[in-house]
């Protein structure tokens, strides 16, 4: 009767009459420690070097696997001159239909099934923590490293940074974790031939609907009211006078608590269901706007030149129900403009705002033609410490830290939101959650809101001012309502 020993000595043989198995056998035993004792240190302490673990998931597990195919296919497929009988089809009828002969055949089945339970827990270990490296947003925005830098440096300092990438971008259901593989591997390969664009191309279509993805905690059917917005700004003067606009904005419901849905979540009432067509890929000009109500009519409203200008566009109309990301369509990758970005760093301290003229200087600093973040930083540095050692020597001689604190937040401003390799500047992506203060008909509210949608019986849609929001103080250095308010 064969021993445990005799079987694997004809497996080994077995391997070594085959070169296919052979080089399997190579790969399965070079790789096996490593991977294994990489899948225990990232389940017990985590991998956070994104690169380390790629090469773990996508390059030493693909090789596991692709070496026990090899040594299967050698032993059964691409066998040597000399039979391997133990793992014959023959040879196993043989022993299963032959009593005497079963207690030999049980060995193999053992050593066989030992085998396959120590590469089933091997590749079950690499499966799942593969898959959660690819949900990671290390791996989202750090992979590709040059293309998404500026995505991930927008989302570490949103107000939803501490929701995974996946939860938007993907959300649940095994249907959208498919299509965004398919579409990922898309995005590999132009990055890996380098035909992306740059910067990245938006709006992205083919998202999950936000029913699916921002309302899960958003519910814009709760009732929300009225709320103080105050936005802080500074002046361009000698003393960067710090001043405030103070909005009442109407946010109303889209229902639920209410007799009716009302202020500027009224647009996504399931009442009152949107759909627009727009002219061009980036959803900017938009000449029809229809409002369906809940008892099946229709009022579709069109600015005079909506034929025209649809007919121009041709195949590159597109026609979609409105939701949260017509308006919230930058509710994480947030690149602020100019003054906005320089305006924050002083508001948070990092720019001190009790250096003169610190507002005029970085907001001149800051809009130069650079072609890298390096050029950039050197170039902020030297104007600034040029211009306030000529001006102002005696405040920086007696306190020098001022700007250098100065100079790191400027910095700041424009790492944080321009990207020289992508061809990303200052507004290269438009925010719609409001309006420029120019009036622009293709920014925010503007787009549809411009009392040149007019529907046939004559009603336009409007673009009152009080329909969203009720100024109370406009560029005002601490304004009377919020005194009354008790801010001060």
């Amino acid at each position: 009767m064969k021993s445990l020993t005799d079987i694997v000595t004809a497996f080994a043989k077995g391997i070594t009459h085959s070169r296919v198995s052979l080089l399997g056998a190579m790969i399965v035993t070079v790789v096996f420690p490593f991977l294994l004792g990489a899948i225990l240190y990232d389940i017990i302490w985590h991998i956070t070097n994104t690169y380390v673990a790629a090469f773990i998931y996508m390059m030493l597990g693909p090789a596991f696997i692709g070496g026990l195919i090899m040594v299967f296919l050698g032993l059964f497929f691409f066998k040597g001159k000399e039979e391997v009988r133990l793992f014959t089809l023959e040879y196993l009828r043989d022993y299963f239909t032959d009593p005497s002969k079963f207690n030999k055949l049980r060995k193999l089945v053992f050593f066989a099934v030992f085998l396959t339970c120590v590469n089933i827990f091997i590749m079950g270990l690499l499966a799942y923590r593969g898959y959660h490296y690819m949900e990671s947003n290390a791996f989202c925005g750090q992979f590709c490293h040059t293309v998404m830098i500026p995505e991930y440096t927008a989302y570490q300092n949103s107000p939803h940074s501490r929701v995974g990438c996946v939860d938007c971008h993907i959300g649940s259901g095994a249907d959208w974790f498919v299509k965004s593989k398919i579409s990922g591997a898309r995005q590999l390969l132009a990055v890996a031939l380098d035909t992306y664009p740059r910067p990245i191309q938006v709006p992205v279509h083919g998202l999950r609907p936000a029913s699916d993805t921002c309302e899960e905690c958003h519910r814009p059917e709760k009732f929300s009211g009225n709320r103080l917005a105050v936005i802080d700004k500074f002046e361009e003067d000698e003393a960067n006078t710090h001043v405030k606009n103070v909005l009442l904005m109407k946010i109303g419901s889209a229902g639920d608590r209410t007799t009716s849905p009302h202020g500027i979540h009224w647009h996504v009432a399931k009442e009152n269901r949107i759909t627009y067509k727009s002219a061009g890929w980036d959803r900017t000009v938009i000449p029809e706007v229809t409002m369906h109500r809940a008892d099946g009519t229709k009022i579709v409203y069109r600015t005079p030149d909506a034929e025209e200008v649809l007919a121009a566009a041709g195949n590159d109309v597109h026609e979609r129900t409105m939701d949260c990301i017509d308006c919230h369509n930058r509710p994480t990758h947030i690149y602020l403009p100019a003054d906005k970005a320089i305006d924050r760093k002083i508001l948070e301290g990092h720019i001190p705002q009790e250096l003169p003229y610190i507002k005029k200087k970085a907001m001149e600093v800051v809009q130069g033609d650079f072609a890298s973040h390096a050029e950039a930083r050197s170039a902020i540095a030297t104007e600034l410490n040029t211009w306030y050692k000529k001006n102002y020597p005696d405040l920086i001689a007696a306190n020098p830290a001022l700007l250098e604190r100065a100079i790191a937040g400027v910095q700041a401003a424009y790492v944080e939101n321009v990207f020289p390799d992508m061809n990303l500047g200052w507004g290269t992506y438009t925010n719609h959650i409001a309006h420029t203060e120019d009036f622009d008909f293709t920014v925010g509210c503007l787009r549809c809101h411009n009392d040149m949608h007019e529907a046939e019986t004559g009603e336009v849609i409007s673009m009152d001012c009080n329909t969203c929001h009720t100024v109370l103080a406009e560029g005002e250095h601490k304004p009377e309502v919020l005194r009354k308010l008790g801010f001060y």
